[in-house]
């Protein structure tokens, strides 16, 4: 039984960990832009549970221009967030897309307005499980609902209609940000003019769930987890996140990429140490990745948004069949694959482009020649560049939107 008093000093040190995550996560929200939907406006849930208050953090780049039709908006991956180009608030590092995104780029912040939210569930300043519960006043934790990548579509349109545009000129995003894309398309296809969906599914395969199931549980072994509760618990899993992000991180790269990089070269050395330490280059790297992650990446929302995507099955929710989806639908598309990438491999990209096909919609299709993996979406790729910076400029072409200024990659 534990006494009175440390009862007392146990509470104590409670309300101050609550009110240091509350410190964070204002100053993450400060580094961007936020919008928040109090209790009269609740996002409804494929669950069934309601989530509110409901804080969206987003960030935005280049120039809305006067009829409101250049608006771009990007969905990201699973670990991604809202600072896609530029340098990042907390990693210092630049952000995820720069190599697509910026003046002159592909994705020309001379002619078009981006748009990126943190997804609800995610870590960075979005509603999510480390966010304060305010029933409880302590966070979410476990006792945050379960998520689709519908229910993401739904509240990223109620930030839209906050920012008062009726259509989007394309929405742009790769893996789980694809998922997005496909969403969107189905969901509100009157609202998305085009769209870009690269290196994903229209569901998510049974070898995808079976490597989420082995990072989820690897997180929830760890002893620091406490069952979920480990930020009022002062703890952090981060071995067991740490494992899930370098069995992960395998799955985003190719057999090419990881003999060109590493081959079997000792890390030290040209002899093995005959012990369990980094003995390989290619370990020292896995090593270094799930370190890295723990630093910039909630545990809960991890397992969160494996979930999300573990979920998505656009034909489901249309009684069985991709294509009515789609129905319809007005959208110009453009579906990129790459030929390396055994995650989402191009097979399932075609598979979109044979339902969008069976409903008659404009779409084009490109399977980029790469050897880096599921992570060419995120690399310096001329093919897809090129492809990007085509569509998007025959598309404004149609929209009837200015001329992009020239500029280099």
């Amino acid at each position: 039984m534990t006494a009175p008093g440390k009862d007392k000093d146990i509470d104590s040190a409670r309300a101050a960990r609550v009110k240091a995550l509350k410190s964070t996560e204002t100053a993450v929200a400060m580094s961007g832009r936020t919008v928040t939907f109090g209790p009269g406006e609740p996002l409804k849930l494929a669950s069934g549970d309601v989530l509110a208050p409901l804080t969206i953090a987003y960030q935005t780049y280049g120039t809305l221009n006067a009829d409101k039709s250049n608006a771009i908006l990007v969905a990201h991956a699973l670990t991604g967030d809202q600072f896609v180009t530029g340098t990042h608030p907390v990693t210092g590092r630049k952000g995820w897309w720069s190599e697509l995104v910026g003046p002159g780029k592909p994705v020309d912040l001379d002619r078009f307005y981006i748009i990126c939210a943190d997804v609800i569930g995610g870590c960075m300043g979005s509603t999510g499980p480390s966010s304060i519960n305010p029933e409880t006043g302590v966070p979410y934790a476990l006792d945050f609902p379960v998520i689709t990548i519908a229910d993401m579509v739904k509240a990223q349109a109620m930030l839209i209609d906050r920012l008062g545009i009726d259509q989007l000129f394309c929405v742009i995003g790769g893996s789980m940000g694809g998922m997005q894309v496909l969403q969107w398309a189905a969901s509100y296809p009157e609202r998305v003019f085009s769209a870009i969906p690269i290196a994903t599914a229209a569901r998510h395969s049974s070898q995808n769930i079976a490597f989420h199931e082995v990072g989820r549980q690897a997180v929830m072994a760890d002893p620091n987890w406490r069952q979920g509760h480990y930020l009022i618990e002062d703890t952090r899993p981060e071995k067991g996140l740490a494992v899930a992000r370098m069995a992960a991180h395998i799955t985003y790269l190719s057999e090419d990429v990881l003999h060109r990089k590493f081959g079997r070269n000792f890390q030290d050395g040209d002899a093995p140490t005959f012990s369990f330490d980094a003995d390989f280059q290619v370990e020292s790297y896995l090593r270094y990745q799930g370190s890295s992650f723990v630093n910039r990446f909630d545990a809960n929302s991890y397992l969160y948004l494996t979930r999300t995507m573990d979920y998505f099955d656009l034909a489901d929710d249309h009684g069985g069949v991709l294509a009515n989806a789609f129905l319809g639908t007005q959208t110009r598309f453009c579906c990129v694959s790459f030929t390396s990438d055994w995650l989402f491999p191009t097979a399932e990209n075609r598979q979109i482009v044979h339902a969008l096909n069976a409903v008659a919609a404009n779409v084009s299709f490109v399977e980029v020649a790469s050897d880096k993996g599921h992570d060419a979406f995120l690399l310096d790729e001329p093919e897809l560049f090129a492809a990007v910076r085509g569509f998007l400029g025959a598309a404004a072409k149609r929209r009837g939107l200015a001329p992009v200024k020239s500029g280099a990659e």
